[in-house]
């Protein structure tokens, strides 16, 4: 089996996922434009996953690959975690998502944070696995960098000590990041 079909619908994402899926040796299909949005009810990164995989699974009836990503924040007792998309409400976009976590760390010095990703394959006969990958680092101060999405201009990872997610190069990103760790795991959990 080499070729997925993506449940992303978010550029960047989809960008993110096959650069690493193809060197990885699969095929990469992006998600049907007539596919609807999945409804992320479900109450972990996991469960989200998993409704997005299978629907992707009955709209194409191709082996479907999904993602689900919090950030958790040691001093907001894991927060906005499952909730990270929508931190800031349902129609957040990432600068609000960004301003809100920034406001509900004013005045604290504990700023550890982890990204965690969930990647779930599902099989168009029901079959299931799912994978993850962490990425340790803190939240900045203040915004930094132009490049990646979402939370990538505050989250420093430990391994580029002083420069965000936002300040690396895709290559560097998709070498360390909690997405590339999990979807680097895929070819050996497809295997077992």
């Amino acid at each position: 089996m080499t070729d997925l079909v993506l449940a992303t619908a978010n550029p960047h994402k989809t960008t993110e996922m096959r650069a690493i899926l193809e060197q990885l040796g699969f095929t990469v299909h992006p998600r049907p434009s007539d596919v609807p949005d999945v409804d992320e009810t479900a109450l972990t990164l996991e469960g989200n996953a998993l409704l997005k995989a299978h629907a992707l699974v009955t709209a194409t009836g191709m082996v479907a690959v999904a993602d689900d990503t919090g950030l958790f924040v040691d001093a907001l007792d894991g927060q906005p975690g499952v909730r990270s998309a929508r931190y800031a409400g349902d129609d957040a976009n990432d600068e609000a998502n960004v301003i809100k976590l920034l406001g509900a760390l004013e005045g604290t010095d504990a700023r550890s944070a982890r990204f965690r990703t969930v990647i779930a394959v599902v099989y168009p006969d029901g079959r299931e696995v799912l994978v993850d990958g962490v990425l340790e680092g803190v939240i900045t101060l203040a915004p930094r960098g132009s490049g990646g999405f979402g939370y990538d201009p505050v989250f420093a990872p430990d391994e580029t000590p002083g420069r965000t997610l936002a300040e690396l190069s895709a290559e560097e990103k998709n070498t360390i990041s909690h997405r590339a760790r999990a979807l680097q795991a895929v070819p050996e959990a497809l295997s077992a």
